[in-house]
């Protein structure tokens, strides 16, 4: 399966996409993954990115569709893939189209999980991040062990940007800028819209049975 997954910051993305990728064998391709990725193979690319990263700039979209690119030819992806946070407006929704097809490929659908505003916000507020791999993890739902990731022994943290303001202000950019891909696949057959709202067994229920 060929799949993106889009949603509102807080919607549970990354805590379905792992359970996903997990269940079906595909790789879970976050925007973080994807720049991570590219800084370790130290190829040209990774060296373009990691000039802005350094210099604290956002990575332009013209260098995020070739590390798209470049990550979607890697050996994992043969037999599909997962994306998340990627693409974040119609450009780079097109932009993903023209990788696709010139590699003989095309997605199977696009997932959309909705949740209320107040719920990404509790979630966001909550949430913890391994500084090391970057797995997710919640007040509400902590690591086994003292804020020590359960998968690569990281230090679990709260995120510099999940601060109420700069919440609002995601979101805000998010009905801006992304939520007009929801016509753009609705209009190819691809959209499934999938309610964000409780456990996270029960909304990847939801999710297998939308597809």
């Amino acid at each position: 399966m060929r799949l993106v997954i889009m949603g509102p910051q807080g919607a549970g993305k990354g805590t379905q996409g792992e359970r996903f990728a997990e269940k079906y064998g595909i790789p879970f391709i976050a925007t973080g993954e994807i720049f991570r990725w590219a800084l370790k193979g130290e190829t040209a690319l990774g060296t373009k990115v990691r000039e802005y990263v350094e210099a604290g700039k956002l990575v332009p979209d013209e260098l995020t569709i070739e590390v798209v690119r470049e990550r979607l030819q890697a050996d994992d992806c043969k037999d599909g893939f997962l994306l998340d946070g990627f693409p974040r407006s119609i450009r780079q929704a097109e932009a993903l189209d023209l990788i696709l097809a010139d590699l003989g490929w095309s997605l199977d659908a696009a997932l959309l999980l909705e949740v209320p505003e107040d719920v990404s916000l509790h979630r966001l507020l909550g949430r913890r991040v391994c500084s090391e791999c970057g797995r997710n993890y919640h007040v509400d739902s902590p690591p086994e062990e003292d804020w020590t990731c359960d998968r690569c022994g990281g230090r679990v943290i709260p995120r510099s940007d999940d601060h109420e303001e700069t919440i609002r202000e995601r979101l805000r950019l998010y009905h801006e800028q992304t939520e007009p891909l929801k016509s753009y696949y609705e209009a190819r057959g691809l959209l499934r819209i999938v309610p964000g709202n409780g456990s996270p067994d029960e909304v990847f229920g939801r999710i297998a049975a939308a597809l």
